[in-house]
């Protein structure tokens, strides 16, 4: 069965036992029917008060960051800042998680 890749950046490393600075940190997880990125990330538990970016297929979908869209980054959808938004996952999306220690990164 195809998988969702989540590669996790800065802090959120520590979601991953034993995961080292020095290597990629992912999860592989094979999302549910009709599911969203939000609802995916809850269930494995992913603590969302924690995201400051999200990142689907190398596309920003998600940001608290203001200047985001001014920075040029290709943008999964049009509201970059509503986190509420349905956004579907399916098996082979890749997500990039960016906590609140790398809100600096579209900077």
């Amino acid at each position: 069965m195809a998988e969702v890749e989540i590669h996790l950046y800065g802090k959120l490393r520590r979601l991953v036992p034993e995961s080292r600075a020095t290597e990629e940190t992912v999860i592989h997880t094979a999302p549910c029917p009709g599911e969203s990125v939000i609802s995916l990330l809850m269930r494995i538990g992913v603590p969302l008060e924690e995201l400051y970016h999200i990142f689907l297929n190398g596309t920003l979908l998600y940001t608290h960051n203001t200047m985001a869209p001014w920075l040029r980054y290709p943008q999964a959808q049009d509201d970059v800042w509503n986190w509420e938004s349905d956004v579907p996952v399916k098996s082979g999306d890749r997500l990039g998680l960016f906590g609140q220690d790398m809100a600096t990164l579209v900077v």
